[in-house]
């Protein structure tokens, strides 16, 4: 039986026994809505199957280097020398930004497409977006439905391994608009991806992203929550995360 089907109304996570935190499966748009205060989220480990995530893993990392996307040691070209690999259908680079007048490398490989006009500002640092590729095109449209938005970009973060990760942030920058809707799809490796209240830290909740798993974040929450993918030593493969965003 399917555990994320509306037969048995199950959901893989523990939400804090707290009033205002209930969730229902919604079957015209296949994904569990779930009420949090200040937020709301829709969530489905299974919304896109196997063979289908599979695919378009393959596909982001696709090169004209003859090197094979998930048995590559991919932290053998970062920082500058991923300018040495050419690929495909992806613009992926390897991000710094200042410190202490020092240039630190983001522990992630990064790209960011969408429309010609739509630049983003995060962590000073300034995208200019590459064109939409076919894939990342077919992707948005699904992933649209259940969303009920238009998106028109989309970060990309590459995660060679558990020791890649993203720090507490929110997705609130003023480009997004006031309440903006974050669509998330995670390629590959499982990670936990993690929320938490600004203003209480010690209240948090805990996601696992599997494979073709799509996370949409809507409401006040990046207002209210902050959320992160920490670091796993364990896992020794490779992750891609799309958030599809909508610049105004």
């Amino acid at each position: 039986m399917d555990l994320f089907s509306n037969d048995n109304n199950f959901l893989p996570i523990a939400l804090p026994g707290k009033t205002g935190y209930d969730y229902r499966w919604v079957e015209s748009i296949r994904m569990f809505e779930i009420n949090i205060p200040n937020g709301k989220l829709l969530y489905n480990a299974n919304y896109f199957d196997k063979l289908t995530s599979d695919n378009y893993l393959k596909h982001l990392l696709v090169n004209s280097n003859s090197l094979e996307p998930l048995k590559t040691d991919w932290r053998l070209f970062e920082k500058e020398k991923l300018n040495e690999i050419n690929f495909v259908n992806i613009g992926w680079h390897h991000d710094a930004i200042k410190m202490f007048g020092k240039d630190v490398f983001l522990p992630r490989y990064s790209a960011w497409h969408g429309d010609s006009d739509k630049l983003y500002t995060y962590s000073g640092l300034t995208l200019s977006p590459k064109p939409w590729d076919t894939a990342l095109l077919e992707i948005k449209k699904k992933i649209e439905i259940p969303a009920i938005t238009e998106f028109n970009s989309v970060l990309l973060n590459w995660y060679r391994d558990g020791s890649d990760y993203m720090g507490w942030h929110t997705d609130a920058e003023r480009e997004l608009g006031k309440s903006p809707i974050i669509g998330s799809v995670n390629l590959g490796a499982t990670r936990t991806f993690q929320i938490r209240r600004i203003d209480n830290n010690a209240e948090k909740i805990s996601f696992p992203l599997s494979h073709g798993t799509v996370l949409i974040m809507m409401g006040e929450l990046q207002h209210f929550w902050q959320h992160a993918v920490p670091k796993e030593k364990k896992i020794n493969t490779t992750r891609i995360n799309l958030t599809f965003r909508t610049i105004k």
